[in-house]
């Protein structure tokens, strides 16, 4: 039996326009969005709360923890929201599940004078830095994981958790699959694409956020139980799980963001049916930092990216060719013909209006809203 989740994160834009982030909002801003909206006591022990215990609701704010030296958290300095579904049964009740709770996002924001945007990468800054710098005790944090080694960089970059687990399956099954996911990120992710800005300009390619990620960060993580099984790699492949709800997750972590929901969907159905594929053989412990980069510069307009997209998509068909999922392939199929992603969208918006906010403004408009 298979289990999803989907961990949505939203940019905001501000009543004037203004691109929401750690420079010009306060962590108490969005709080006030995230106190009103509701508490679900059942969701708990499955949604982790965290250390920090910022992570209270499906709602909570993605930001750069600040600790004193005592290692006690004393700031908060925000990048945005992030949604988080429970784990649901099957992937249209996790969509289902994010439709809703952005909306209920949505409709608090904007009563707070700000509106949702859909984007993946800061279309301003190259760089976040901590201020002030990071004292004895956050330095030496940041030697537990590579991870925590590079986590300035996600304060820029907007992305989901596609996440799925499958009982029955060995600690070893679920690392070959983590390492199988990480081979293929290069064809998974181009459906994704939405970060063609880059310091406020347009960015040569379709995907800013993968240039800069891939090779620092994984493709994927699997969550495992015991510490002896995690395997030594930079980025992470394995991570011990934190609570018993997040043993044998396989969180699949290259993608964009995407504002039409639709996506999401057919890329799990694409990720449950490269798990259940028997034909594909490629693994790697690291993601390909040159094929992403690719793959981030070109999407389907490079031949080695749309053959290889071509081909896990094949593949995915024919392991749920009897499930019920495999109808959600065909929106995926529909842009690998047209070889379109999100990203094409933005850029001809773009290229109209000549305003990275008025691209932005209208991201989620005619999906989710």
């Amino acid at each position: 039996m298979f289990a999803f989740g989907i961990e949505h994160e939203v940019a905001f834009l501000d009543r004037k326009k203004r691109f929401v982030d750690f420079t010009n909002t306060s962590f108490a801003d969005l709080a006030a969005i995230v106190d009103a909206l509701p508490f679900y006591e059942e969701d708990y022990p499955q949604l982790r709360i965290g250390d920090a215990g910022i992570k209270y609701k499906r709602w909570y704010i993605e930001g750069f923890e600040r600790y004193n030296n005592a290692g006690q958290v004393v700031a908060c300095p925000p990048k945005g929201i992030e949604i988080r579904t429970t784990i649901r049964s099957t992937i249209m009740g996790a969509v289902a599940e994010l439709a809703t709770s952005f909306q209920q996002l949505a409709t608090r924001a904007r009563t707070a004078g700000l509106t949702p945007v859909c984007i993946s990468f800061h279309p301003y800054h190259k760089t976040f830095v901590p201020d002030p710098p990071l004292n004895d005790y956050e330095q030496s944090r940041r030697q537990l994981s590579p991870e925590k080694q590079t986590a300035l960089l996600p304060m820029l970059t907007y992305g989901p958790d596609l996440n799925l687990s499958l009982q029955g399956l060995s600690t070893a099954d679920i690392i070959t699959l983590g390492q199988k996911l990480t081979y293929y990120s290069p064809f998974i992710i181009p459906f994704s694409y939405s970060s063609p800005f880059y310091h406020g300009e347009l960015w040569e390619g379709l995907s800013i956020r993968t240039f800069v990620r891939t090779g620092v960060r994984p493709a994927t993580m699997v969550f495992l139980g015991r510490a002896e099984d995690l395997l030594a790699s930079n980025p992470s492949l394995t991570k011990i799980a934190r609570i018993p709800a997040e043993e044998g997750r396989i969180e699949f972590k290259a993608c964009d963001s995407c504002a039409n929901f639709a996506i999401y969907a057919g890329l799990l159905a694409l990720l449950k049916g490269l798990v259940l594929d028997q034909t594909l053989t490629g693994k790697a412990l690291v993601p390909d930092a040159a094929l992403h980069q690719l793959s981030a510069r070109q999407g389907f307009s490079s031949q080695e990216i749309t053959e290889g997209t071509w081909q896990i998509l094949q593949a995915a068909e024919h392991a749920l060719q009897a499930d019920p999922d495999r109808h959600l392939l065909n929106l995926l199929r529909t842009m690998l013909i047209s070889r379109r992603t999100p990203a094409h969208d933005l850029i001809q918006s773009f290229q109209q209006t000549g305003s990275i906010e008025g691209t932005l403004y209208s991201s989620y408009a005619q999906i989710n809203t």
